[in-house]
């Protein structure tokens, strides 16, 4: 059996498994947002995608993630909120709840980031990367866990890296590896909170650099091969959400290991043949 066959027989079993289920995503709508919403549209879900109030606006990447979920077989909808703002994210996520008859996923895919050290990094832009990242997480997670707690397979999946106390990591970028570690630890703490529910929770990360649009801008025409396509974040993600939630939680993954798991043998149609490991990957 050819890994396309290998894909295509594990994406029907998913689909069955995803289909019909709800999905809210922060950040939805470009780089790994963008995929993982397709990605969950390909398997059949309602894929609810939380934007910022000033991103609101109609924008090609909007339009193109928004017609992609609906023709693949999925369904979208498209909501107006700051994951910061608890009020506007409780209105949101209930109007979602309320249009598809509950809440089966949360995805804290939203995130801010500045790579620069301590000195070089505004107070304003720490605080942001806080709210956003940690607070924006809870905040997103706290409202959807009641939808959460009525459904027969829910599961919590957190857009964060495995924590490594690597002298590199913690010295390169404080202020970054501080916001997105909270996210982690809230998310491991999910698990064990929930785990009598049960709602799965987990982390899921890039083993690889992701061709997102900072790196296409940095990177020019040769982002792809130096980093992977964000379709194998997405596939990762189907993988993982497709599983029942009793049988997975509390764990930090990486997008290579879930698929090798679950049968892939090969990486290489996900581009980047020179990728780099991602940030808090290794020593």
């Amino acid at each position: 059996m050819t890994d396309g066959e290998d894909r295509d027989g594990r994406a029907a079993r998913e689909q069955h498994a995803l289909a019909g289920r709800t999905v809210v995503l922060s950040g939805g709508v470009q780089g790994v947002g963008g995929a993982l919403a397709v990605g969950l549209g390909r398997a059949g879900a309602n894929v609810v995608l939380l934007t910022r109030p000033a991103r609101g606006a109609v924008t090609p990447d909007l339009l193109r993630v928004v017609d992609e979920v609906d023709a693949s077989g999925g369904r979208s909808m498209v909501v107006a909120a700051d994951v910061r703002d608890e009020l506007a994210v409780a209105r949101a996520v209930a109007e979602a709840a309320a249009r598809f008859g509950g809440i089966d996923v949360c995805i804290n895919n939203a995130s801010a980031l500045s790579l620069a050290g301590t000195e070089a990094v505004p107070v304003s832009s720490f605080d942001l990367m806080l709210q956003v990242n940690v607070r924006g997480a809870f905040v997103l997670t706290r409202v959807c866990l009641p939808y959460l707690r009525s459904s027969d397979n829910a599961h919590i999946l957190t857009i964060s890296p495995p924590i490594n106390m690597a002298p590199r990591w913690l010295g390169d970028h404080p202020p970054y590896t501080l916001s997105k570690y909270g996210m982690t630890i809230l998310a491991l703490g999910w698990a064990a909170e929930f785990a009598g529910v049960p709602i799965a929770s987990n982390c899921l990360w890039p083993e690889r650099a992701i061709s997102t649009g900072s790196a296409v801008s940095i990177l020019g025409e040769d982002a792809e091969r130096w980093s992977r396509r964000p379709e194998v974040m997405a596939d990762a993600a189907v993988s993982v959400l497709s599983s029942p939630a009793h049988e997975m939680s509390g764990q930090c993954l990486l997008d290579a290991d879930v698929l090798l798991g679950s049968g892939l043998t090969d990486l290489q149609g996900y581009g980047g043949e020179n990728s780099q490991t991602d940030l808090f990957v290794g020593g």
